[in-house]
């Protein structure tokens, strides 16, 4: 057993911002931050467009950045959620550019692109690799901070909570949260390390979909754990589709084409050259993404093609190359010229807005667990995630949940008594799954099954062949998981069919069409 101060799921910039915070407050405090890959390796690494922060303050102002926000969330956001972020957004951005973050400048000011959804430009960013500059800045604190250790390869089965313990009765309402058990990938041993703290910061899901943006490690892991301790998680059915991604004949994670090329003018056509984003939105590419990925895919069903394109030919050639040197690179390596012809590109499987239910110190309905970041609803998003606005909430849900902890820590009113009678991890009787293949085919049947019944737009009809097919899926994954020494991809699997499930029930509780949510059959 391994014992903790704080404990921190996750190293994107939900978990290692908090971990900073905690450190930087608590200099004696014991933390651990797991991660299932390497430790960069997270959704922030791969966010390109920015951070979106008031900063110009003679054209743009709070107000304007919580409108756009409620009125990309449907309405459906907490507002006083949407102003407490909107408004801490400067002092949490100065840090990060006080811990090591370079942004882009011009004539001595941050340079700021715009998005759709943005009536100001306000993203502020690093060429087309924000995320990726953030994260160093961040690793490279937290690695220089001595009362944090940063564990990588290892893979949280589940958070320990009162079920864990022989002979005690869960209370719903009265959860206790006393660490993890974790996987350590490199020693294949199941370690027990208990915390006085514990945060999930483990991003999305995007891989409960065939199609998505997301990195490999996008599975739902933070989600599906506290869902099966019982926890509150809301939402679900929300997820976000970028409407660009480059199009590729290979299921898996697609490249994302920011959506700062079209805030810089690119224009969406058909693959025979016609525009079509005026006929859905007055906005036309500057609408917000459920509306623009929507209308990409309606298009695809009428004509048939596999693809859209993203016309850049007659934007400023030098500032695509400044600001988007990335996505210009990958589009030539791809053996596409985006100077001369149109970036085949399709909507994909991108954020999502539901998850575990947090309060504003990102305090979860489980004792002494906190969430931040995309793996919660917070409240912040709404139906439909404005651009750029995720960054900014791992930044402000990371210093409120920060903030709290350390509150509690200082306090130390913590009873462990339960902690004793927690067993260590048991595997006897357990077989090596032989055939790894079982796996993956009921993994591409999930995800087949999200994309086709369950996707951009769904219907009652498709809602109820999803439950019954993933029913099917979820008997095969629990037979498995009940005789078999774990593995990640195991897990994994077992955490995207909770996802599944949850996405799926919570889609036919709804009804009305909101935001990223649409039911053909409730138009």
């Amino acid at each position: 057993m391994i014992k903790a101060d704080v404990l921190v799921i996750g190293s994107g910039i939900s978990g290692l911002s908090y971990a900073i915070k905690v450190s930087e407050q608590l200099p004696d405090a014991k933390i651990i931050i797991v991660t299932k890959s390497d430790e960069d390796e997270s959704n922030t690494k791969y966010a390109q467009g920015g951070l979106a922060v008031v900063t110009d303050f003679q054209k743009d102002n709070f107000e304007k950045h919580i409108e756009d926000t409620m009125r990309a969330g449907d309405g459906e956001n907490k507002r006083d959620v949407v102003e407490m972020v909107v408004k801490e957004a400067p002092a949490r951005f100065n840090e990060i550019v006080e811990w090591g973050a370079q942004f882009d400048m011009k004539n001595g000011k941050f340079a700021l692109g715009r998005e759709g959804g943005h009536t100001e430009n306000r993203i502020v960013h690093h060429k087309d690799i924000t995320g990726f500059e953030i994260e160093r800045a961040l690793l490279e604190t937290a690695n220089n901070s001595p009362n944090i250790e940063i564990l990588d390869h290892h893979y949280v089965i589940d958070i320990i909570t009162q079920h864990h313990v022989p002979g005690k009765e869960l209370n719903e309402g009265d959860i206790h949260c006393y660490g993890a058990y974790i996987l350590d990938e490199k020693s294949k041993t199941i370690k027990k390390i208990t915390s006085k703290i514990t945060l999930a910061a483990t991003g999305g899901a995007g891989h409960v979909y065939k199609n998505t943006t997301n990195p490999t490690i996008a599975t739902g892991d933070g989600i599906a754990f506290v869902a099966r301790a019982k926890g509150k998680v809301s939402n679900m059915q929300y997820y976000q589709f970028h409407p660009t991604a480059l199009y590729n004949k290979i299921d898996g994670m697609l490249f994302l084409i920011s959506e700062a090329v079209r805030g810089d003018g690119a224009k969406l056509r058909t693959k025979r050259g016609e525009k079509f984003m005026h006929k859905y939105d007055e906005r036309e590419e500057l609408a917000s993404r459920d509306i623009v990925a929507r209308a990409i895919d309606n298009e695809m069903k009428i004509s048939g093609d596999e693809y859209v394109g993203l016309d850049c030919r007659e934007m400023n050639q030098e500032k695509f190359l400044e600001h988007f040197p990335n996505i210009y690179k990958k589009c030539k390596d791809e053996g596409i010229d985006p100077f001369t012809q149109l970036i085949p590109v399709v909507p994909a499987c991108h954020y999502l807005m539901g998850g575990i239910e947090v309060d504003r110190d990102g305090q979860s309905s489980i004792r002494n667990l906190f969430a931040v970041g995309e793996c919660t609803n917070s409240g912040l998003h709404g139906a439909n995630r404005l651009a750029s606005n995720s960054l900014l909430e791992g930044l402000v849900f990371g210093h409120n949940a920060a903030m709290k902890t350390v509150a509690l820590l200082n306090e130390n009113s913590f009873n462990f008594d339960d902690l004793k009678a927690v067993p260590e991890w048991n595997e006897e009787g357990m077989k090596i799954m032989d055939e790894m293949v079982i796996i993956s085919y009921l993994r591409k049947q999930l995800q087949e099954m999200m994309s086709d019944l369950v996707g951009i737009v769904r219907s009652n009809r498709r809602l109820n062949m999803a439950l019954q097919k993933h029913q099917e899926i979820a008997a095969a994954v629990d037979e498995i998981y009940h005789y078999s020494i774990l593995s990640p991809q195991l897990s994994e699997l077992r955490n995207l069919t909770t996802v599944a499930h949850l996405i799926i029930i919570q889609s036919m509780e709804m009804k009305e069409n909101k935001g990223a949510f649409y039911n053909k059959d409730l138009a």
